[in-house]
């Protein structure tokens, strides 16, 4: 796959499409797109962008910390786009730059608000391909892998027939959602459809929330921060009650694809001997997804999927509380594989009481999980590719 340089005028007409399976789009363009700074988009050079950012901070219109994060970010993402030794990786850079800080500003001018279900933003400006645009020049496609693609093809028929799909998963970075879409271009459909379980961090901090309005979210309080503030548990508590309802209400009308992380937030390595591994699964999540599936009265399945792409946007070593974390930003090669779903009734007719069921059931979907990263850690990281494939999970580049 090569680097996709986009245009900036193009990539924020208000008739950009809409729908690409319908050929929808729109000219309407909001109040505050009108009368939004064009600082970014006007620029041209490293030097234009550095110097918008001083301007718009000087206006008032970026308080000093967006202004200072955003400054570095520059930074990062160029010296990780330029490692990929791509043609015109410089003009990549300006390109996605000033297109991703025109976003963070009218985010800052006019902030947006997220629902509990939030459907990506693809009109007047198509927050979808703007994340692709931006995270594709980021992964080494030459060193990435999909475990077992085919299953993918059969989620998308299930899905179409009404079933419930819920991918468990493990979760490593700010990318994922791009990550899978990516990786599933050939398979459109996944990328399209399916809806995240995300976290508050992301739909708060200015610099991430114009790449979370690209994707569908189903939007709840980590139970990692819950408790970062005493006096709003509450209100985190009731925030996520209504969410759970949302999905309950998503399911019962059937033919959804629900990607959720259990383990309430993003992996982390090891801190002694420095290895990434998936996070431990908290189980009562794991048994509210399947509860919400066999409640639904529609059929559903339950699919454990796992990812490998931390060094796309590491997050910080330890988890912080404060919002508006230091973005590290590489070039690397990403991994997704799923499994075959994994029944309830399967691994829980052994067990003596409904406690011993819930922890058994959400350790066989965190084993499946971990046995894929090991498969995907040795094709990547180690550099043994397709050779690393076993007889349960295949490896390929649907791409190629």
């Amino acid at each position: 796959m090569s680097e996709l340089v986009q245009d900036k005028e193009s990539s924020v007409a208000a008739s950009i499409s809409f729908n690409e399976a319908t050929g929808e789009s729109s000219n309407t363009t909001s109040p505050s797109e009108l009368n939004h700074s064009r600082t970014f988009l006007d620029a041209r050079t490293e030097e234009d962008l550095l110097s918008g950012i001083k301007k718009e901070a000087e206006a008032g219109r970026l308080p000093a910390n967006v202004a200072s994060g955003m400054e570095e970010l520059y930074w990062n993402y160029k010296n990780a786009v330029l490692s990929s030794g791509a043609s015109r990786a410089d003009e990549t850079v300006i390109s996605n730059m000033s297109v991703a800080f025109d976003r963070m500003l009218l985010g800052v001018e006019d902030p947006y608000t997220f629902n509990p279900y939030h459907k990506a933003v693809r009109e007047p400006f198509d927050y979808y391909m703007f994340v692709h645009t931006y995270i594709r020049p980021l992964i080494d496609f030459k060193n990435s892998y999909v475990g077992n693609a085919s299953i993918f093809s059969e989620l998308e028929d299930k899905i179409r027939q009404g079933h419930n799909i819920v991918l468990i998963s493990n979760h490593q970075s700010e990318a994922d959602p791009a990550v899978i879409s990516l990786l599933l271009e050939s398979q459109p459909f996944i990328g399209l459809n399916i809806k995240c379980v995300a976290g508050d961090r992301v739909i708060t901090d200015p610099l991430c929330k114009p790449f979370s309005m690209g994707r569908n979210l189903i939007c709840v309080y980590s139970k990692k921060h819950m408790n970062d503030d005493p006096e709003l548990v509450d209100m985190k508590r009731k925030a996520n009650t209504r969410s759970l309802k949302e999905m309950a209400t998503m399911q019962r009308s059937g033919g959804q694809l629900i990607w959720i992380a259990p383990s309430g937030g993003r992996d982390r390595p090891n801190p002694s001997t420095g290895e990434w591994f998936p996070a431990p699964f908290d189980s009562s999540s794991v048994d509210n997804m399947r509860r919400l599936v066999e409640h639904s009265g529609t059929p559903g399945h339950i699919y454990p999927m796992s990812l490998l792409c931390y060094d796309i946007m590491p997050p910080p070593p330890q988890v912080e509380k404060e919002i508006g974390e230091k973005r590290l930003v590489g070039f690397h090669g990403t991994g997704l594989s799923i499994a075959p779903e994994i029944n309830f009734s399967d691994v829980t007719a052994d067990c003596n009481n409904p406690n011993e069921a819930k922890e058994a059931y959400s350790q066989a979907l965190y084993n499946s999980v971990n046995e894929q990263y090991t498969i995907l850690n040795s094709a990547i990281k180690h550099r043994k590719g397709i050779e690393s494939s076993t007889s349960s999970v295949s490896l390929s580049q649907p791409w190629n």
